[in-house]
């Protein structure tokens, strides 16, 4: 009897052991399948220049659930313009191990020993919207920037420019796509007799230096028949000073981004013109090749050519933007859904 529950306990710790064994090789099992998960999940890096210009947060809410969708997780980060700030911040995605970075530059010049230490570290660099010069970046995606620069000037020689006087106020120096755009304006100025009287660049991107540069130079202005404008932001504080000077409507302006109040503006009669960017699209196409990066798959598409930066040539994206004047406002802007008509027209009876 003894020796019955002599084994019988025996066997009762044997069950036990194993059981407890068992417990412990589905806890490591499930510790296990949840690393494999977290380093299966794509990390994505986006830099931006900053929020001042309206498109950046279209493009970044759009990029972010794109990314989301097809199965990556994305770290924001806003340099508000700020060069150094932008370079501490790739840093830290270096630090943080992404996968992919995708930077919105400062300056185009600026990034090349950040991107160096980032595909050091084996991450992957997409320049976005603006290149990044002298640079062994995997990919650059924007708009065909020399086309907005050629959809400004015809729409100007369009509306009766043809031999007329043109001043042109662009965007940051420092921003490879202001050159691109004003080099094919300018090649559509010189192709009519168009005389540039002046031109002038606002660093930064800061919109008011537009507006100082219309109210120190009122001369000028006076004298000239349209105003190239870098952006719709730059356009804003050029239509508002010419509006102190009451040549709003009578001065034809240009802008890009198609931003609610140049949109506004437009319909009214004190902007002439927007090239409209379907962010939509880009950002979409963009987060498609940040997790083919990260993947390790090969970028596909037939939208891919290649452009120079001064070091490789860089596989590149580009998308087609579209002219936008009151005529084709409708079609163009509120068909798509980029704003609605009540707030097109909302200062339009």
């Amino acid at each position: 009897m003894f020796d019955m529950k002599k084994r019988l306990s025996v066997l009762l710790a044997a069950m036990i052991f194993m059981l407890l064994l068992g417990g412990c090789a589905s806890k490591e099992e499930q510790k296990d399948l949840s690393s494999d998960n977290k380093e299966e999940k794509l990390k994505i890096g986006m830099c931006f220049d900053s929020f001042v210009i309206e498109r950046w947060q279209r493009d970044r809410d759009i990029f972010v659930q794109a990314a989301k969708e097809l199965g990556a997780e994305v770290n924001i980060q806003n340099a508000n313009g700020v060069v150094e700030e932008q370079i501490r911040q790739i840093d830290y995605f270096i630090k943080k191990d992404m996968d992919v970075i995708v930077i919105v530059c400062i300056d185009s010049d600026a990034l090349s020993e950040s991107v160096k230490d980032a595909k050091d570290a084996g991450i992957k660099v997409i320049a976005y919207d603006r290149l990044i010069n002298n640079a062994d970046i995997d990919l650059y995606i924007s708009f065909d920037n020399e086309m907005v620069g050629t959809l400004m000037g015809e729409a100007l020689v369009d509306n009766g420019l043809f031999g007329g006087k043109v001043i042109m106020v662009g965007g940051s120096p420092s921003d490879n796509n202001v050159s691109l755009v004003e080099n094919a304006f300018l090649d559509v100025m010189d192709r009519n007799g168009v005389e540039v009287l002046d031109s002038t660049h606002c660093d930064g991107w800061r919109a008011e230096l537009a507006a100082d540069y219309i109210f120190d130079n009122k001369d000028l202005v006076n004298e000239c028949d349209a105003i190239m404008c870098g952006n719709d932001n730059v356009a804003s504080q050029v239509v508002n000073a010419l509006a102190v000077q009451r040549l709003a409507g009578k001065i034809m302006v240009t802008g890009q981004d198609a931003d609610l109040e140049a949109c506004q503006r437009i319909v009214e009669g004190t902007q002439l013109m927007t090239v409209y960017k379907p962010v939509e699209k880009l950002a979409k196409r963009a987060a498609e090749c940040a997790v083919a990066l990260a993947s390790g798959e090969e970028l596909e598409g037939t939208d891919i050519g290649v452009i120079d930066n001064g070091k490789i040539d860089v596989p590149y994206v580009k998308l087609e933007p579209i002219m936008v004047t009151k005529d084709n406002m409708d079609e163009t802007i509120i068909s798509s859904g980029f704003h609605l008509k009540d707030e097109v027209y909302l200062n339009v009876k």
